[in-house]
């Protein structure tokens, strides 16, 4: 137990008739950035709302930093950060009262620390309500660890942020991890998953895949993959899951990401319905599995 930082076994959450978490297990090494990966209503906040304590499971065990989530809440939420999807801040207070406060609440011998680990030194005596949305997210962060946590949850923490603030932001996560601080991030942002050293993909309140970024390409996608820039993709989605030897057929942006076993023919099928249907195709190429698309590819295959 001494190097898991979280053990979940078959934890389960049910509200009424309706199964929000359904029998997961994982595991979350010490200092490790562990990211928790699915779409909307999957079960990520439910599952973070368990494990810090704040809602009591109906079934199965956990420890957060070895202490039990259904009989040690008090002692968790004593070494753990939390920053909900929404920031938890005093609007009509300055950065450095926010902090302060919070640095109250948790018996923060200093609230220094965190003003570092976070960049803050510069908009200590602004109000939060004058901060952009990127800044008042780094404000709780540092309201989060301002008693220097061993575990820091982070639920959905970039939602609604620009893609700039998101980058600065995942900077923050690395020099936490670098501090030594285990990192537990719910995210539903692909991309995002990348900068994870181990990865839980939840859909429907299970669990379907695991492992770090590699792992699950080399795992979940055995398969090729081509990027087709098309007009009218929804007549091509149409045509193109009608064919033999195209397995998926996915939006991705302006394009679609098709699955298949043999490339060469794939584009030659592709080519072919283009002269007889007069749909215009503007290029082909094959490409490597984002994430995002090992994700679609899994939550297909589990639908």
């Amino acid at each position: 137990m001494a190097n898991w930082s979280v053990v979940v076994d078959n934890l389960t959450c049910v509200f009424g008739n309706f199964v929000a978490v359904d029998h997961i297990s994982f595991r979350v090494r010490e200092g490790q950035i562990f990211g928790f990966l699915g779409p909307n209503g999957a079960g990520k906040s439910t599952t973070i709302r368990m494990l810090t304590g704040i809602l009591p499971p109906t079934e199965g065990h956990g420890t957060v930093a070895g202490f039990d989530i259904l009989t040690q809440r008090h002692d968790i939420k004593a070494v753990i950060g939390y920053m909900s999807q929404k920031f938890s801040l005093y609007e009509d207070l300055t950065v450095g009262e926010n902090l302060n406060f919070f640095g109250g609440v948790y018996a923060a011998p200093s609230v220094e620390w965190a003003i570092q680990a976070c960049r803050l030194e510069t908009v200590l005596s602004s109000l939060c309500s004058s901060l952009s949305v990127g800044l008042r997210q780094r404000v709780a962060l540092a309201c989060a660890v301002v008693h220097k946590p061993r575990i820091v949850f982070l639920d959905e923490p970039t939602a609604g942020v620009d893609p700039t603030s998101r980058r600065s932001f995942w900077e923050l996560i690395y020099d936490l991890a670098n501090r030594g601080v285990t990192v537990f991030v719910s995210t539903h942002y692909m991309d995002e998953a990348e900068h994870c050293d181990w990865l839980s993909l939840i859909d429907q309140g299970k669990i379907v895949a695991s492992g770090s970024p590699r792992e699950l390409r080399e795992k979940y996608f055995h398969a090729r993959l081509l990027e087709l820039d098309c007009e009218s993709m929804f007549k091509w989605i149409e045509l193109l899951e009608k064919q033999p030897g195209i397995e998926e057929v996915a939006m991705y942006g302006n394009t679609l990401h098709l699955t298949v076993h043999d490339p060469e023919l794939a584009t030659k099928t592709i080519r072919e319905l283009s002269a007889k249907t007069g749909l215009r195709v503007f290029s082909i190429r094959e490409i490597t599995p984002s994430l995002e698309d090992i994700f679609v590819s899994v939550m297909t295959r589990q639908r």
